[in-house]
This record gives structure tokens, C-alpha cells and sequence, in this order.
């Protein structure tokens, strides 16, 4: 049997040190801004350092893995999108990046209500609002025969009555603008408005 003294010597590696959570604070916050800054390096950093967290969170809003997977890549998109509006005097980063997940877990589960709760038979039609050709042409010639009629008024008819209905002008401002009472600029849009209907009839 060797000596002791000729055995080798254990070699006692000092474990290694786990950053304070001031160190973890500032670690993050470092990196959430370089994402803002568009930083694809710090960004890939940021996903390791969180995103078994937001998972967690996702999964307990969602209680589907596959979604909270879904959200999860929905989270980290509106994070790149977002993350220069990040402003650590405001709130942690974990806090902020949480609470982007919170929310969007929470809007998946709203979406899954209104779909289960509205089977797609049941559903109401969409609706086009388009006009259809017919209507579009039909339109086109009964605007034009307006125009027609109108331009075969009195100039003082034609005016008032393009002014008031088309320009939204009162009849009292534009009794001012021609300077007649207001008694008579009425007059003018009654007595223009029949001969507007009738040309309309004919």
C-alpha cells in the first residue's frame, strides 16, 4: 500500500455561482433592450432565459399544450414587435414579458368561447357589402339625371339647393352669403325642389 503522502491529492472544484437576482434583473433588462434594438442575437438569448416561464403561463391560461405552444410563438412575435417600448423604470422585465403572455393566453381562450359557443351551421351569413354591377349602374344613371335636372334650374335654385344639401350649409348662412332674407332663401330651395321632383318623374 502507497504511503499516504503518495496519493493523489482530491481536487475540491469550488461550485459554481449563480447570479444574484439583482444580477439576474439587470441581465434581462439588458437584453429586452437590445431586442428593441432589433438585437436577433440577445432576442434567441431572451427566449432561452424565458420562455420555459411564459410557457408555464400559457399552458395554466390555455390547458392545451399544443395551444399554449401556439400562443407561446404568438408572445414571443409580439415581443420582438414591441420591445422597444419596454422601459425598465416602469416594471420588471419579467413582469412585462408576463403579462404579454398573460394576455395573450387570456384573448386564445376568449376566441375558443365565442367559437364553441356559435356552432358554424348556426353561424350568420357574411354579408358582402359590394355593391353588386346592376346596383353600381343603376346608381350611375340616376345620378346623372340629378345632375341633369339640377342643371336645368334657376342659377339661385341650383346654388342654394347644392349648397344646402350637398355642402351641408343652413338655409339662415346662405341667406347671409347672398344677402336676402331668410324668408326668401327658403323660398328658393321649396320652389327649386319641385321643379327638381318633377324632372325626376318624368
Amino acid at each position: 500500500m502507497p504511503p499516504v503522502t503518495d496519493l493523489p491529492s482530491a481536487t475540491i472544484e469550488p461550485k459554481p455561482e449563480h447570479p444574484s437576482a439583482d444580477e439576474a434583473r439587470a441581465r434581462l433588462v439588458e437584453i429586452l433592450v437590445r431586442t428593441g434594438d432589433e438585437d436577433r442575437a440577445a432576442f434567441r438569448d431572451l427566449y432561452a432565459m424565458t420562455s420555459a416561464k411564459l410557457f408555464g403561463i400559457c399552458l395554466r391560461i390555455c390547458g392545451e399544450r399544443q395551444a399554449a405552444e401556439d400562443v407561446l410563438h404568438d408572445v414571443y412575435l409580439t415581443i420582438w414587435k414591441r420591445a422597444g417600448a419596454y422601459e425598465p423604470s416602469r416594471a420588471s422585465p419579467i413582469t412585462w414579458l408576463a403579462t404579454i403572455a398573460r394576455n395573450r393566453a387570456i384573448d386564445w381562450r376568449r376566441a375558443q368561447t365565442i367559437r364553441r359557443s356559435t356552432p358554424i351551421d348556426e353561424a350568420p351569413p357574411i354579408v358582402d357589402a359590394a355593391p353588386l354591377a346592376s346596383d353600381t349602374i343603376v346608381a350611375d344613371q340616376e345620378a346623372h339625371r340629378l345632375h341633369r335636372c339640377l342643371d336645368g334650374l334657376e342659377d339661385r335654385q341650383r346654388v342654394a339647393i347644392r349648397t344646402a344639401f350637398f355642402d351641408g350649409v343652413t338655409y339662415a348662412d346662405l341667406a347671409e352669403r347672398e344677402e336676402v332674407p331668410l324668408g326668401t332663401m327658403k323660398s328658393w330651395v321649396r320652389r327649386g325642389l319641385m321643379k327638381l321632383k318633377e324632372c325626376l318623374e318624368k
